[in-house]
C-alpha cells in the first residue's frame, strides 16, 4: 500500500491539474450541495481556502448574509494547535500561517463548545472518512479534543482513493462533500 507522503503528493498533483473553470463549476455544485445541508446549523465552523483547495469564501459569505455564527481557524505553529475566531465578514481576512487567509486583526475569540458543525479541507479521502490533510495534525488534535463535533470534508471527486492509511490519532469525517453530492461516511449521522 502506498504511504501517506506518496498518496498526498500524487492527490495534490490531481487536484492543482484543475483548471480555474473546472474548479469554479465543481465549487458551485459542493456550495449547492451545502447550502441545503447547513441550514438548520446556527454556528459553522469552516476553513478558509487557499490555493486549490475547495473554494470556501462563497460557502462563508452566504453563512454571514444568513446571518449564521461563523468561526474559522487561526494556526498557531508554536503549539500546532488552533485557536477560534468569529469571522464577521471576509474582508477581515489576510494570510497568516501557511499563507492560509486568517482574520488575525479582527480576532474575536470563540468557544469550540457553540460549534454545531465543521466543514473541514482534505487532499485525499477515501468512502470510510478517513482524511488526508497536510500532515501537521491540526485538525486531528483539534477534534481528538472536540470529538462529538460533526464534520464534512470538502473534496474533488478526483480526491477519492480507495483507501487512506491511518494513525491511531487520525480523525473520521461523517460525510465528505464533492462536486456529486454527499458522501455518508458515518451510518450514525446520515446525510437527511
Amino acid at each position: 500500500m502506498p504511504d501517506k507522503i506518496g498518496i498526498r503528493n500524487q492527490l495534490k498533483s490531481v487536484r492543482d491539474a484543475l483548471s480555474i473553470e473546472e474548479r469554479r463549476e465543481k465549487d458551485y455544485h459542493i456550495t449547492v450541495h451545502l447550502r441545503k445541508f447547513l441550514q438548520p446549523y446556527q454556528t459553522i465552523f469552516t476553513y478558509v481556502s487557499k490555493d486549490s483547495e475547495v473554494e470556501s469564501f462563497v460557502i462563508i459569505n452566504n453563512l454571514l448574509e444568513e446571518g449564521k455564527s461563523v468561526i474559522v481557524p487561526i494556526i498557531q505553529t508554536n503549539t500546532k494547535t488552533l485557536r477560534l475566531s468569529h469571522l464577521r465578514r471576509v474582508e477581515d481576512l489576510e494570510p497568516g500561517s501557511f499563507c492560509v487567509p486568517e482574520p488575525l486583526f479582527a480576532e474575536i475569540s470563540a468557544s469550540a463548545e457553540t460549534i454545531e458543525i465543521a466543514l473541514l479541507p482534505l487532499i485525499g479521502f477515501d468512502r470510510s472518512g478517513n482524511r488526508l490533510g497536510y500532515g501537521a495534525g491540526y485538525y486531528d488534535r483539534f477534534f481528538e479534543t472536540y470529538p462529538d463535533i460533526p464534520r464534512i470534508g470538502l473534496a474533488y471527486a478526483c480526491q477519492e482513493v480507495p483507501v487512506i492509511p491511518t494513525c491511531p490519532f487520525d480523525r473520521k469525517m461523517d460525510w465528505i462533500v464533492t462536486e456529486n453530492g454527499f458522501i455518508t461516511c458515518n451510518p450514525a449521522r446520515p446525510v437527511f
